[in-house]
């Protein structure tokens, strides 16, 4: 399985806040941001990671490939209009069949990505499976419902009640990239916008428990990821 990694934000309210690197490499702990997504990569036992970063940033390809010399690297340059259109660009480099795919701004345990694929890997029938939790922190958490087997009944607003909300890594069958001429002739300028078509679509998605993962978007974000990060994961 590959690993696809959108690291392609512009990250404007950290370099607003006098953060001069790009978003992957913010540091957070002592380490660059996307050292935490590439730690979880390695701890589950892939080694080909396809990852898209904007045009404006330098430096990231080089950190990656010099920092992780057991990952397989295959980069696009491309500064794209939203997370939907990151992973429609990843699309060529991804083959068949399943991939996992995961934000830059994601912080969590290394290990729970290895138990999400486990966990994904039994859902035979999924066209997609996301990882999900109860921490909401995020401005605009992205809410699924659940029904009793684990499949996904309601992606968005109306899904409120449920308490939980996308964790930033999941698992796809590269079946979903025949929907994307849908997508783009719809107009959609979201990812979450692509998930919930996928579901009215008929493809199969379900969610997955993981636990807690920080959103890192803003400044304060840093500060409650380093906390995170320097208890062990557990606070």
């Amino acid at each position: 399985m590959k690993a696809a990694i959108i690291a392609a934000g512009l990250g404007e309210r950290l370099r607003d806040a006098g953060f001069p690197q790009p978003k992957p490499l913010v540091p957070v702990a002592g380490r660059p941001l996307i050292d935490y997504v590439l730690a979880a990569v390695a701890a589950a036992n892939l080694n080909e990671v396809a990852c898209i970063v904007n045009e404006e940033s330098c430096g990231i390809e080089e950190h990656c490939r010099r920092g992780w010399p057991g990952l397989r690297f295959e980069f696009i340059r491309r500064t794209t209009p939203s997370s939907m259109e990151s992973l429609f660009a990843l699309s060529g480099l991804l083959g068949e069949g399943r991939f996992v795919l995961l934000t830059v701004d994601a912080v969590f345990a290394p290990p729970a990505l290895r138990a999400f694929l486990v966990a994904a890997a039994a859902r035979h029938d999924a066209h997609a499976v996301l990882a999900v939790n109860t921490f909401v922190d995020d401005e605009k958490p992205l809410w699924v419902a659940l029904g009793s087997g684990g499949e996904i009944r309601m992606i968005g607003p109306q899904a409120r009640h449920s308490g939980l909300v996308t964790a930033g890594f999941y698992v796809f069958d590269a079946l979903i990239f025949r929907e994307i001429p849908v997508a783009r002739g719809r107009r959609f300028s979201a990812l979450r916008e692509f998930l919930a078509h996928l579901l009215t679509s008929g493809y199969r998605l379900y969610g997955e428990p993981v636990p807690k993962t920080v959103d890192v978007d803003r400044p304060a974000d840093i500060a409650a990821a380093e906390a995170f990060i320097n208890s062990g994961f557990t606070a």
